[in-house]
Protein backbone atom coordinates (compact mmCIF):
# COMPACT_ATOMS: atom_id res chain seq x y z
CA UNK A 1 0.00 0.00 0.00
CA UNK A 2 1.42 2.96 -0.98
CA UNK A 3 1.90 5.78 1.92
CA UNK A 4 -0.43 8.88 1.69
CA UNK A 5 0.40 12.69 0.85
CA UNK A 6 -1.45 15.66 1.74
CA UNK A 7 0.22 18.63 0.04
CA UNK A 8 -1.24 21.99 1.48
CA UNK A 9 -1.14 24.51 -1.28
CA UNK A 10 -1.07 24.17 -5.29
CA UNK A 11 2.60 23.28 -6.71
CA UNK A 12 3.93 22.46 -10.06
CA UNK A 13 2.90 19.78 -11.58
CA UNK A 14 6.67 17.93 -12.06
CA UNK A 15 6.72 18.04 -7.87
CA UNK A 16 2.98 16.54 -7.92
CA UNK A 17 4.24 13.67 -10.83
CA UNK A 18 7.45 12.67 -8.33
CA UNK A 19 4.99 12.16 -5.15
CA UNK A 20 2.24 10.23 -7.72
CA UNK A 21 4.75 7.93 -8.65
CA UNK A 22 5.36 6.59 -5.11
CA UNK A 23 2.31 7.93 -2.91
CA UNK A 24 -1.40 8.49 -2.86
CA UNK A 25 -1.79 12.15 -3.34
CA UNK A 26 -4.37 14.59 -2.10
CA UNK A 27 -3.35 18.71 -2.87
CA UNK A 28 -5.48 21.09 -1.68
CA UNK A 29 -6.16 23.09 -4.83
CA UNK A 30 -7.25 26.61 -3.95
CA UNK A 31 -4.06 28.68 -5.33
CA UNK A 32 -4.67 31.37 -3.54
CA UNK A 33 -5.97 30.66 -0.36
CA UNK A 34 -4.51 28.54 2.51
CA UNK A 35 -6.01 25.24 3.58
CA UNK A 36 -8.17 26.31 6.46
CA UNK A 37 -6.90 24.48 10.15
CA UNK A 38 -9.66 22.27 10.48
CA UNK A 39 -8.92 20.65 7.20
CA UNK A 40 -5.57 20.55 7.83
CA UNK A 41 -5.77 19.33 11.47
CA UNK A 42 -7.97 16.48 10.27
CA UNK A 43 -5.45 15.33 7.30
CA UNK A 44 -2.52 15.28 9.57
CA UNK A 45 -4.42 12.96 11.97
CA UNK A 46 -5.01 10.39 8.74
CA UNK A 47 -1.34 10.94 6.30
CA UNK A 48 2.33 9.57 6.45
CA UNK A 49 3.65 13.03 5.17
CA UNK A 50 2.46 16.61 4.78
CA UNK A 51 4.42 18.96 2.11
CA UNK A 52 3.40 22.29 3.98
CA UNK A 53 3.95 26.17 3.56
CA UNK A 54 5.65 28.36 5.49
CA UNK A 55 1.85 30.12 5.72
CA UNK A 56 0.95 26.63 7.66
CA UNK A 57 1.20 26.73 10.93
CA UNK A 58 1.96 23.21 12.58
CA UNK A 59 1.71 23.34 16.09
CA UNK A 60 2.20 20.73 19.08
CA UNK A 61 -1.59 19.91 19.61
CA UNK A 62 -1.59 18.85 15.93
CA UNK A 63 0.88 16.61 15.94
CA UNK A 64 -0.32 14.71 18.96
CA UNK A 65 -2.95 13.70 16.88
CA UNK A 66 -1.19 12.46 13.78
CA UNK A 67 -1.06 8.58 14.14
CA UNK A 68 0.86 7.82 10.93
CA UNK A 69 2.67 11.03 9.91
CA UNK A 70 6.47 10.01 9.87
CA UNK A 71 7.55 13.78 7.42
CA UNK A 72 6.77 17.36 7.46
CA UNK A 73 8.42 18.54 4.22
CA UNK A 74 8.58 22.13 4.15
CA UNK A 75 8.56 24.60 1.10
CA UNK A 76 11.00 26.91 2.46
CA UNK A 77 14.36 27.74 4.03
CA UNK A 78 12.71 28.94 7.53
CA UNK A 79 10.39 26.36 9.58
CA UNK A 80 9.49 28.46 12.24
CA UNK A 81 6.26 27.55 11.38
CA UNK A 82 6.58 24.06 12.74
CA UNK A 83 7.04 23.43 16.41
CA UNK A 84 10.42 21.14 15.60
CA UNK A 85 10.63 20.18 19.17
CA UNK A 86 7.11 18.28 18.93
CA UNK A 87 8.07 16.94 15.70
CA UNK A 88 10.83 15.35 17.58
CA UNK A 89 9.36 14.36 20.74
CA UNK A 90 7.09 12.25 18.18
CA UNK A 91 9.63 11.08 15.65
CA UNK A 92 7.91 13.26 12.93
CA UNK A 93 11.04 14.45 10.63
CA UNK A 94 11.11 18.23 9.55
CA UNK A 95 12.77 18.79 6.26
CA UNK A 96 13.52 22.47 4.35
CA UNK A 97 14.96 23.87 1.11
CA UNK A 98 17.93 25.45 1.88
CA UNK A 99 20.44 26.42 -1.21
CA UNK A 100 18.54 26.41 -4.02
CA UNK A 101 16.74 30.27 -3.05
CA UNK A 102 19.84 31.56 -2.18
CA UNK A 103 20.39 33.70 -5.71
CA UNK A 104 16.91 34.46 -6.75
CA UNK A 105 16.64 35.99 -2.67
CA UNK A 106 19.98 37.62 -3.46
CA UNK A 107 18.19 39.28 -6.53
CA UNK A 108 14.99 40.07 -4.72
CA UNK A 109 17.16 41.76 -2.00
CA UNK A 110 19.23 43.80 -3.68
CA UNK A 111 16.26 44.82 -6.64
CA UNK A 112 14.16 46.15 -3.29
CA UNK A 113 17.26 48.32 -1.68
CA UNK A 114 17.89 49.58 -5.42
CA UNK A 115 13.79 50.39 -5.48
CA UNK A 116 13.61 52.14 -2.45
CA UNK A 117 17.26 54.03 -3.10
CA UNK A 118 15.71 55.49 -5.84
CA UNK A 119 12.29 55.95 -5.23
CA UNK A 120 11.10 53.67 -7.95
CA UNK A 121 7.61 52.70 -7.52
CA UNK A 122 6.96 56.06 -6.28
CA UNK A 123 8.63 57.70 -9.69
CA UNK A 124 6.34 55.40 -11.25
CA UNK A 125 3.14 56.00 -9.93
CA UNK A 126 4.12 60.02 -10.19
CA UNK A 127 3.97 59.38 -13.83
CA UNK A 128 1.04 56.87 -14.26
CA UNK A 129 -1.18 59.62 -11.44
CA UNK A 130 -0.66 62.40 -14.27
CA UNK A 131 1.82 64.31 -12.08
CA UNK A 132 4.72 64.74 -14.02
CA UNK A 133 4.57 68.10 -15.33
CA UNK A 134 8.06 68.79 -16.34
CA UNK A 135 11.50 67.99 -15.53
CA UNK A 136 13.04 69.23 -12.09
CA UNK A 137 16.54 68.94 -10.98
CA UNK A 138 15.52 67.91 -7.59
CA UNK A 139 12.50 65.30 -8.29
CA UNK A 140 12.23 62.43 -7.12
CA UNK A 141 15.67 62.10 -5.82
CA UNK A 142 17.05 59.06 -3.87
CA UNK A 143 20.14 57.54 -2.52
CA UNK A 144 23.17 57.13 -3.86
CA UNK A 145 23.95 53.35 -3.82
CA UNK A 146 27.20 53.00 -6.24
CA UNK A 147 30.07 53.59 -3.25
CA UNK A 148 27.61 53.44 0.02
CA UNK A 149 28.36 51.16 2.65
CA UNK A 150 25.96 48.28 3.27
CA UNK A 151 25.17 46.55 6.78
CA UNK A 152 24.11 42.86 6.13
CA UNK A 153 22.84 41.22 9.59
CA UNK A 154 23.39 37.87 8.95
CA UNK A 155 26.07 36.55 6.76
CA UNK A 156 24.73 32.92 5.58
CA UNK A 157 24.43 32.08 2.18
CA UNK A 158 21.74 34.45 1.08
CA UNK A 159 23.80 37.37 2.59
CA UNK A 160 27.32 36.12 0.98
CA UNK A 161 25.09 36.46 -2.11
CA UNK A 162 23.84 39.61 -1.28
CA UNK A 163 27.64 40.84 -0.39
CA UNK A 164 28.66 39.73 -4.01
CA UNK A 165 26.61 42.18 -5.30
CA UNK A 166 27.84 44.63 -3.59
CA UNK A 167 30.85 44.36 -4.44
CA UNK A 168 30.18 44.71 -7.99
CA UNK A 169 28.87 48.23 -6.77
CA UNK A 170 31.83 49.22 -4.60
CA UNK A 171 30.05 49.14 -1.84
CA UNK A 172 31.52 49.20 1.89
CA UNK A 173 30.72 45.99 3.15
CA UNK A 174 29.63 45.61 7.35
CA UNK A 175 28.01 42.54 8.27
CA UNK A 176 27.07 41.11 11.87
CA UNK A 177 26.46 37.38 12.63
CA UNK A 178 26.42 35.09 15.19
CA UNK A 179 29.99 33.86 14.52
CA UNK A 180 32.50 35.52 12.21
CA UNK A 181 33.05 34.49 8.14
CA UNK A 182 36.48 34.67 7.88
CA UNK A 183 36.00 33.48 3.90
CA UNK A 184 33.57 35.60 3.00
CA UNK A 185 35.71 38.23 5.10
CA UNK A 186 38.27 37.37 2.51
CA UNK A 187 36.87 37.11 -0.26
CA UNK A 188 34.34 39.76 -0.42
CA UNK A 189 36.19 41.93 1.64
CA UNK A 190 33.52 42.38 4.64
CA UNK A 191 34.36 43.77 7.63
CA UNK A 192 32.73 41.94 10.93
CA UNK A 193 31.29 44.61 13.68
CA UNK A 194 28.98 44.76 16.43
CA UNK A 195 25.66 45.26 15.81
CA UNK A 196 25.79 48.85 17.24
CA UNK A 197 28.40 49.83 14.83
CA UNK A 198 27.11 48.22 11.76
CA UNK A 199 23.52 50.36 12.58
CA UNK A 200 25.64 53.99 13.16
CA UNK A 201 27.61 53.64 9.63
CA UNK A 202 25.67 51.55 7.52
CA UNK A 203 23.92 53.77 4.39
CA UNK A 204 21.68 50.05 3.93
CA UNK A 205 20.65 47.96 6.69
CA UNK A 206 19.94 44.82 5.38
CA UNK A 207 17.95 41.54 7.43
CA UNK A 208 18.51 38.37 6.57
CA UNK A 209 18.74 36.64 9.59
CA UNK A 210 16.90 33.54 10.42
CA UNK A 211 14.00 34.40 12.97
CA UNK A 212 14.88 32.95 16.95
CA UNK A 213 13.50 34.14 20.05
CA UNK A 214 17.01 35.83 19.84
CA UNK A 215 16.07 37.94 16.81
CA UNK A 216 12.26 38.72 17.46
CA UNK A 217 12.26 42.89 17.71
CA UNK A 218 15.89 42.89 16.72
CA UNK A 219 14.87 46.44 15.62
CA UNK A 220 13.18 48.63 17.57
CA UNK A 221 13.20 52.03 18.75
CA UNK A 222 16.48 52.04 20.62
CA UNK A 223 18.47 50.43 16.96
CA UNK A 224 16.61 52.42 14.98
CA UNK A 225 17.78 55.74 16.74
CA UNK A 226 21.66 54.42 16.50
CA UNK A 227 20.92 54.65 12.37
CA UNK A 228 21.80 57.42 10.18
CA UNK A 229 19.23 59.95 9.06
CA UNK A 230 19.48 59.41 5.63
CA UNK A 231 19.79 55.59 5.97
CA UNK A 232 17.54 52.65 4.63
CA UNK A 233 16.27 49.31 6.34
CA UNK A 234 15.57 46.53 4.01
CA UNK A 235 13.95 43.60 5.65
CA UNK A 236 13.69 40.39 3.15
CA UNK A 237 13.94 37.92 6.76
CA UNK A 238 10.83 37.71 8.87
CA UNK A 239 8.44 40.57 9.88
CA UNK A 240 8.59 39.87 13.41
CA UNK A 241 12.46 40.75 13.53
CA UNK A 242 11.21 44.79 13.24
CA UNK A 243 9.32 46.27 15.91
CA UNK A 244 6.48 48.01 13.42
CA UNK A 245 5.24 50.12 15.38
CA UNK A 246 8.70 51.57 16.47
CA UNK A 247 9.56 51.14 13.05
CA UNK A 248 6.49 53.78 11.36
CA UNK A 249 7.56 56.21 14.10
CA UNK A 250 11.44 56.21 12.98
CA UNK A 251 9.74 56.94 9.69
CA UNK A 252 7.42 59.70 10.30
CA UNK A 253 9.83 61.79 12.91
CA UNK A 254 12.39 61.52 9.98
CA UNK A 255 14.75 59.47 12.27
CA UNK A 256 15.69 57.12 9.12
CA UNK A 257 15.04 58.06 5.28
CA UNK A 258 13.03 54.75 4.25
CA UNK A 259 12.45 51.22 4.42
CA UNK A 260 12.03 48.29 2.07
CA UNK A 261 10.02 45.53 3.46
CA UNK A 262 9.13 41.75 1.64
CA UNK A 263 8.23 40.65 5.31
CA UNK A 264 5.48 41.51 7.90
CA UNK A 265 4.74 41.10 11.63
CA UNK A 266 1.10 39.81 10.32
CA UNK A 267 0.82 38.16 5.87
CA UNK A 268 -0.63 39.18 4.40
CA UNK A 269 -0.24 42.53 5.86
CA UNK A 270 -3.85 44.68 6.37
CA UNK A 271 -4.75 47.06 4.11
CA UNK A 272 -4.77 49.47 7.02
CA UNK A 273 -1.73 48.97 8.38
CA UNK A 274 0.04 52.19 8.80
CA UNK A 275 3.22 51.37 7.34
CA UNK A 276 1.19 51.14 3.80
CA UNK A 277 0.97 54.69 4.19
CA UNK A 278 4.32 56.23 3.83
CA UNK A 279 5.58 57.18 0.66
CA UNK A 280 8.75 56.17 1.72
CA UNK A 281 8.02 52.72 2.42
CA UNK A 282 8.33 50.20 -0.53
CA UNK A 283 6.38 46.81 0.38
CA UNK A 284 6.25 43.50 -1.35
CA UNK A 285 4.34 40.40 -0.69
CA UNK A 286 7.07 38.18 0.57
CA UNK A 287 8.34 37.61 -2.82
CA UNK A 288 11.93 36.93 -2.04
CA UNK A 289 12.75 33.74 -4.16
CA UNK A 290 9.68 33.92 -6.43
CA UNK A 291 11.66 33.57 -9.96
CA UNK A 292 9.87 30.20 -11.90
CA UNK A 293 12.48 28.35 -11.74
CA UNK A 294 13.81 28.78 -8.50
CA UNK A 295 10.12 27.85 -7.61
CA UNK A 296 9.83 24.85 -9.55
CA UNK A 297 13.34 23.30 -8.18
CA UNK A 298 12.15 24.42 -4.60
CA UNK A 299 8.89 22.22 -5.17
CA UNK A 300 11.23 19.26 -6.19
CA UNK A 301 13.86 19.37 -3.33
CA UNK A 302 10.29 19.29 -1.32
CA UNK A 303 9.37 16.27 -3.07
CA UNK A 304 12.74 14.42 -2.62
CA UNK A 305 12.97 15.22 0.87
CA UNK A 306 9.20 13.62 1.05
CA UNK A 307 10.47 10.61 -0.96
CA UNK A 308 13.37 10.14 1.03
CA UNK A 309 11.74 10.27 4.42
CA UNK A 310 8.91 7.87 3.34
CA UNK A 311 11.77 5.37 1.66
CA UNK A 312 13.23 5.00 5.24
CA UNK A 313 16.37 7.13 4.48
CA UNK A 314 17.73 10.21 5.76
CA UNK A 315 16.77 12.92 3.81
CA UNK A 316 18.97 15.55 2.36
CA UNK A 317 17.45 18.23 4.13
CA UNK A 318 16.91 17.20 7.32
CA UNK A 319 16.77 19.56 10.15
CA UNK A 320 15.78 17.89 13.51
CA UNK A 321 18.69 15.83 12.97
CA UNK A 322 18.44 15.18 17.14
CA UNK A 323 15.83 12.26 15.64
CA UNK A 324 18.33 10.40 14.01
CA UNK A 325 19.31 9.26 17.64
CA UNK A 326 16.02 8.31 18.65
Amino acid sequence: MKPSIFITRKIPEIAVQMLREQCEVEMWDKEDIPVPVEILREKVKTVDGLYCMLSDSINKEMMEEAQNLKVISNLAVGYNNIDIQAASEKGIMVTNTPGVLNEATADLTFSLLMATARRIPEASDFVRNGEWKSWSPMLLTGQDVFGATIGIIGMGRIGEAVARRAKGFNMNILYHNRSRKEQAEKELGATYVSLEELLAKSDFVVLLAPFTEETKNLIAKKELEQMKETSILINVARGGMVNESDLYDALVQKKIWAAGLDVFEQEPVPLDHPLLTLPNVVVLPHIGSASIKTRITMSEVAASNMLQALNGQVPSDLVNTNILTR
